[in-house]
Order: C-alpha cells, then sequence, then structure tokens
C-alpha cells in the first residue's frame, strides 16, 4: 500500500504487509528529490510504478521501486528517506513560471493513472489537476527520450479547479478495449471550496466535467 506525506520536502510511504499482519508490517519511506516538493495525490499504474503530482514545484513524479539498488541502508538513511534516488523521475510540466523566476505556476491537487486506456490514451497514462490553469494535464510517451504533455483545459465557465478525476465507461455493451471513443470519458469536477468565484457569480453551482478523447479530430 502506498501512500504520501507532505511534510518537507515530502515523501511517499510504503506499507509492506509481511505474511502476519500487523506484527510484520514494515513502513519504508522515500523522499522527494531536488528539485520537486509537496507531493498530493498518488496512484499506481498496472506495472507497479508509482505516481504522485507535487503540488509545489509542478511536477508529475514517477517512483518504480524494481529500480531500486538496494532498499537495505544505515538507520539513518532509512529514516531520512533517501534510500532509492534511482527510483524517482521528474516530469515538470510546461505551464508559465513566475516572472523572473523559475518557479512554475501551476498547483496540481491530485493525480490519477488511467491503468485500462479507458480514458482514450493509452493505458497506465497518468495525468495530473492542472487547478491552475482550468485544465487537466496528460503525460504522454514517458518511455520515449521525448515526453509530451497535453492539455485538456476548460476555456468556459472560468474557474475550473479540478480536485479529482476517473475514467468511466458509459456503454456497458462497449466493445473489448473500449474501442468506440463515444462509450468512454475522463471526468473531473469544479471543486474550488468559493464556487461562487466560477464565471456566473453568486448563485453558480459547482460542475461535473466530461473530457472524451477522439481518435482525430474529424471523428464522428
Amino acid at each position: 500500500m502506498w501512500g504520501v506525506a507532505e511534510t518537507f520536502p515530502g515523501y511517499l510511504i510504503r506499507l509492506r504487509r509481511g505474511n502476519n499482519p500487523p506484527e510484520t508490517c514494515l513502513t519504508e519511506i522515500y523522499k522527494v528529490p531536488s528539485p520537486g516538493l509537496d507531493p498530493r495525490g498518488v496512484d499506481i499504474d498496472s506495472n507497479g510504478v508509482v505516481w504522485t503530482a507535487l503540488a509545489a514545484s509542478s511536477h508529475l513524479a514517477s517512483f518504480d521501486v524494481r529500480k531500486c539498488k538496494t532498499l537495505n541502508g544505515t538507520i539513518a538513511e532509512k529514516l531520512a528517506g533517501t534510500l532509492c534516488p534511482e527510483g524517482w523521475k521528474l516530469y515538470q510540466t510546461d505551464g508559465p513560471k513566475f516572472q523572473g523566476t523559475n518557479i512554475p505556476t501551476e498547483f496540481h491537487y491530485f493525480n490519477w493513472t488511467d491503468q485500462q486506456g479507458a480514458s482514450g490514451f493509452p493505458p497506465n497514462t497518468p495525468m495530473a489537476t492542472g487547478s491552475n490553469s482550468d485544465s487537466i494535464e496528460v503525460l504522454l510517451n514517458t518511455q520515449s527520450g521525448t515526453p509530451q504533455w497535453v492539455n485538456m483545459r476548460v476555456p468556459y465557465p472560468l474557474g475550473f479547479y479540478a480536485r479529482g478525476l476517473d475514467a468511466r465507461v458509459d456503454n456497458p455493451n462497449a466493445p473489448a478495449g473500449f474501442a468506440g471513443w463515444k462509450d468512454r470519458a475522463v471526468w473531473s469536477n469544479y471543486g474550488t471550496h468559493f464556487v461562487w468565484h466560477i464565471e456566473g457569480g453568486k448563485g453558480t453551482k459547482g460542475k461535473e466535467v466530461k473530457f472524451q478523447v477522439r481518435p482525430n479530430p474529424l471523428a464522428r
């Protein structure tokens, strides 16, 4: 089981149950490497790679425990979470930065990994909420040397502040592999505490957002 801790600079937490829990439970911590800060969401793909959105530094980070050269360090290393730096990989989002700095303006409240490709993107595609850019940030081609960001943006009404996302197959009779793009969608929410700041003013209610990915722009 995996979790996150926001204690500066942030940690991944791995709980191993052992053969006779709770007596055999073992907790491991892995510190987010620089320049990453502040893990929020956490999810895992079908290969066991863990993904976490780094809210303060605007990264989507992966951690693959299979790449660890050793997990048997000193007590100090274990408590500091400094084992297995080779398991981490950080992907900086491509949004703007504060003027005169290299600090991104983006903020990621949560992330999700599409294990089955239900969204229309390839299986195991990771996504993060672009909470400061009215968008969902989708990371593609992570196995290549040139990863690519795709921004699914909500232009109207202004104020889309996503706090969660998931995919759903709307047609229970959809073909194997979710072949029809109309049968599937990514869903997210307007999750701000201040709903009246959404375009529309006083009385405006929160909304659910449905994203559908066409195989090509002219698909019907």
